[in-house]
This record gives C-alpha cells, structure tokens and sequence, in this order.
C-alpha cells in the first residue's frame, strides 16, 4: 500500500511532463507557421489577418492528425500488423505525401458549398468568417479528440461554415438541402460500412476460417482476397487519392486497376502457397498472411487521407490568403505550396503528438481486432466511399470506418451467441433423449466440424430426438443463454453523441467567434 501511494506522485508527474512536452512542441509549430508567414509574404493590406489565419490553420491540422488520421491505421495497429511508431511513421508519410503530391493546386472556399458565397460582398465579412469557421472546427476537433471520439473533419468544418455563414448574412444564406444530405450521411455511412465489413468477414469465415483443412482454403482464397483489394484500392486511389492530378471516370479507373490486380494476383499466389506449406493449422497462421496488405492499405488510406483531406485544413487558409491578395471574394481560391506544407506538416505533427489515444480506441477500444477483420475494416472503407461516390450518396470515410469496426464487432457477438446456443440445443436434446454420456463426445466433433459437418450433426441430432418438444423449463433456460458483448457499448453512445452533435455545436460556436472577431477587429 505505502509503496504504490509512493508511486503515485511520481507518475503523475511524469504524465504531466508528457502532456507539457506535446503541447511545448505544438505551439513551437505554430509559432513557426507564424514566424513562416510574417517573414516570408510580402506585406499587404491585413496582412496580420493571413499570420493570424495561418496560426488558425495550423492549429486545424494538428487537430485533424490527433482526430482523424486514426481511421486509416488504427485497425492495423489493434490487430498488430504494425506497432504505433511504425503506423504514425507510415502515416506522416503517406499523409504529407499526399498532401503534397496530390492534395491539389485549387480548393473551393465554401466546403460543399454550404452557404452561397454570392451573398457575402465584403471582403473583411468574408475573412472573419472563414477564420471563425476554421476555429470552431479546430476546437471541436481538439475536445472530440479529448473525449476519445472519432469525428468527421469535413462535417466540422461545414459546420463551421454554416454557423459563421448564418451569423454573417442570416439564415437564408444557408444552403439546407445540402446540410440535410450530411444529416443523411450519419446514417448511411456507419451503415454502409458496418454491413460490408461484415459482410467481408463472413466470407473469409465461411470460406476458410470453417474449412477443416484452413491452410488449403487459405492457400486459395487469400489470393483472391488480395486479387479483390489490390482491384479495390488501386480504383479507389486513381478516382479519389490522385483525382486533382488526373480524373479519370470509374469504367477508366477499375479497367486500369483491374490489370494492376491481375499482376498482382499472378505475383502473390504462388507466395501464399509456399508460405501456407510452412504453416500449421490455427487463426494466428491465417492471420499472418494478412500481415502486408493491412501495411499497403494503412499506407494507401493515409495517401488518399492526405491528398482529399488537406483541403479541411487549408481550404479556409487558401481562401483568406486568395481574399487578402485579390481583394475579392472568388468560388475558387489557388493553395500555395506553403498553405500546403502547413496542413501536411501540421496533420503530421498532430499525429505523432496526439494520435495514439484514436488510434487505440478505433484499432482496440471498440472491439477487439485480428488482422483478418482490421483488413475487412480496410475493405470496407474503400468499398463503401466508391460505391456511395456513385449512387451520389453523402458519406463520411471517418464513419465509414468507425461503423466498420462496429460492424465486425457485432457479427462476432452474433455468431458468438448463435453457437452458444446451439451447444445449449444440444445439451437440452441430448437431457430429452435421457443420454447425457453422448454429450462430450458430441460436443467434441461438433467443435472441430466445418459448417457442412455441424448441419448434418443438429439435423441427425433433432431426428434421433424423434422430435420430441422440450418442455417449458428447458425454453426458458435457452433463452437465457449467455450473451457476450464484444462491442464496448460505451462507446457507441459516446461517439454517436459526438458525431450527431459535430455540426449544430460547430455551427453555434462558429457563429461565436464571428461576433467576437468583427468586434475585435473593428474595434
């Protein structure tokens, strides 16, 4: 007792060290972004409004990095395909590259034009906006990361945006069937992602998991699985990841990606053969042929991340620094390469600071992750944003991904409770049939017997029983079987509340800051 009340001090210095350490290092980023733009643009009229735009936009992308970065890698970091440092490594990379390579020369002012730009005529309105905007998204952004919620970039900032837009020139501003869409993607987004991954990981399931022989299933499916990704992935990155170098439609994308994963198929299969040759017969020997394409998909998710999402930090930035240099308020606004390099460093820096807490909750908070479901997850996300993409539907890859997770966890629970009770089936039939001695001998094949096998098992079982009625006793005791929860309900509710409540409470504290930055400024 002595020694631990002994301890206690001394770690909670520690973690304080730590907490001052990271905030040390983001503000000296941001007192760099502030260094950077004062000393290198030359001065213009509110010239002090683009240094304190860019301190703002910097603060935005440490934030996206410590929120929402996680999505691409924590479920390979929960299901140990890599290590944290090796996923913040890849990511910051990936990520910047992103950015950089592909985040594009040209960003739209007014994200998924959620007010009409057209009625806001004044250049000084329009940069208090922009700045009140892209704070509350900030700071939204740094209390869900706080609370250990995953939340949508984008859906911050359209929040924002209204609420700044709304305060600026009144509800009629607004934009509502666009604002109603992202309401739908709350829905459809979780939904989507949750089902395919399920969906997902019931084929690798039924196809090799339930095999007697599951290295020879393997030896044939894995193949096919990565045949399927590489198809998957390569389309989602040529029409999304590299869409502001090259656009290409889907026929194009999947036509080109097609040949990439047939070479790639051609490459892998003879590879998995020889290393399921070496293998013995367990999950874990499965799982490790898993190992590489959650890498590749972590690196390519983060590539994409990098080069759609750098717009959610230094769009607003871009179009503050377009207004101050032209005067004007323009649809479009050019990203110099330095609002670029703040975004890509910032989202960089924000995840190696703060990252891991999001990456633990969505790679193993939630529910707990193997590298055959982290790489539904993966398949998920790409799947469900290319499939929405068309059908036109809104979605949110942040709650693409985090129902995705959920998803699996759910299937778990239900074949988990489906096989508890048919064990307790059998059990109740053999009490019936008077035989209790048949029952471990039964119960030992029916574990071990593919799904075929266990059909027969119940049907020969239900026959022999000569279907004979189980009395009202042994009903009520069946339906109390066990149910094991392996989805953490808590966070459900939490990050449920957390994305229901991203826009109305962005919009209102957007709506804040614009009142009291026309204030200070005018003042």
């Amino acid at each position: 007792m002595e020694s631990n009340n002994m301890t206690k001090p001394e770690n909670t210095g520690f973690f304080s060290r730590k907490e001052l350490f990271r905030a040390g290092l983001s503000l000296a980023f941001i007192i760099a972004v502030m260094f950077y733009v004062g000393i290198t643009n030359h001065p213009v009229n509110h010239h002090y409004l683009l240094i304190i735009a860019a301190v703002i936009g910097g603060y935005m992308a440490l934030n996206i990095g410590a929120n929402d970065v996680a999505n691409n890698v924590g479920p390979a970091v929960g299901s140990k395909a890599l290590t944290m440092t090796g996923a913040i490594v890849i990511a910051a990379i990936f990520e910047s590259a992103g950015a950089v390579i592909a985040g594009g020369e040209v960003v739209s002012t007014i994200k998924n034009s959620i007010i009409e730009p057209s009625q806001i005529n004044d250049t000084d309105t329009f940069i208090w906006l922009m700045m009140a905007a892209l704070l509350a998204a900030a700071i939204w952004l740094n209390i869900a990361t706080t609370l250990g919620a995953p939340v949508s970039t984008t859906h911050a900032i359209v929040g924002g945006v209204l609420g700044a837009g709304i305060a600026a020139g009144g509800f009629g501003i607004a934009n509502w069937p666009v604002l109603g869409g992202i309401a739908a993607s709350w829905i459809i987004s979780p939904l989507f992602g949750g089902l395919i991954a399920a969906a997902f990981l019931y084929v690798i399931k039924r196809t090799i998991t339930y095999r007697e022989d599951m290295l020879q299933a393997a030896a044939k499916v894995v193949p096919l699985l990565i045949f399927l990704m590489t198809w998957v992935f390569s389309t989602y990155l040529l029409m999304k990841g590299l869409k502001n170098i090259w656009k290409l439609d889907i026929s194009t994308a999947a036509s080109i990606s097609l040949a990439i994963a047939i070479c790639v198929y051609l490459v892998v299969k003879p590879h998995i053969a020889k290393a399921a040759q070496q293998m013995n017969q367990s999950k874990d020997s499965i799982n490790a042929l898993f190992t590489l394409p959650l890498i590749f998909s972590a690196a390519l998710l983060s590539f994409a991340h990098g080069a759609n999402d750098v717009a959610n930090a230094v769009g607003p930035l871009a179009a503050i620094n377009d207004a101050i240099f032209s005067g004007g308020v323009a649809t479009k606004a050019t990203i110099p390469l330095w609002v670029i390099l703040v975004g890509a460093l910032g989202i960089s820096t924000g995840l190696a600071l703060y990252g891991p807490k999001l990456i633990r909750t969505v790679g193993s908070d939630i529910t707990e992750l193997d590298k055959m479901r982290a790489f539904c997850i993966a398949m998920s996300a790409a799947v469900t944003v290319i499939i929405a993409s068309q059908l036109g539907l809104p979605v949110s890859s942040t709650h693409i991904a985090v129902g995705a997770v959920f998803g699996v966890g759910f299937l778990r629970e239900l074949l988990k409770y489906n096989n508890v009770k048919r064990i307790e089936e059998i059990k109740a039939h053999h009490q019936v049939l008077n035989d209790p001695e048949k029952i471990t001998a039964f119960l030992e094949i029916f574990s071990t017997a593919t799904v075929e096998h266990k059909k027969r098992m119940l049907k020969e079982l239900k026959q022999e029983a000569n279907a004979m009625q189980l009395n009202k006793k042994t009903r009520r005791s069946l339906k109390k079987v066990y149910r094991k929860e392996l989805v953490k309900r808590s966070h459900i509710y939490r990050i449920a509340v957390a994305w229901v409540t991203t826009v109305p409470l962005s919009a209102m504290l957007a709506a804040l800051l614009f009142f009291m930055l026309r204030g200070m400024l005018l003042s």
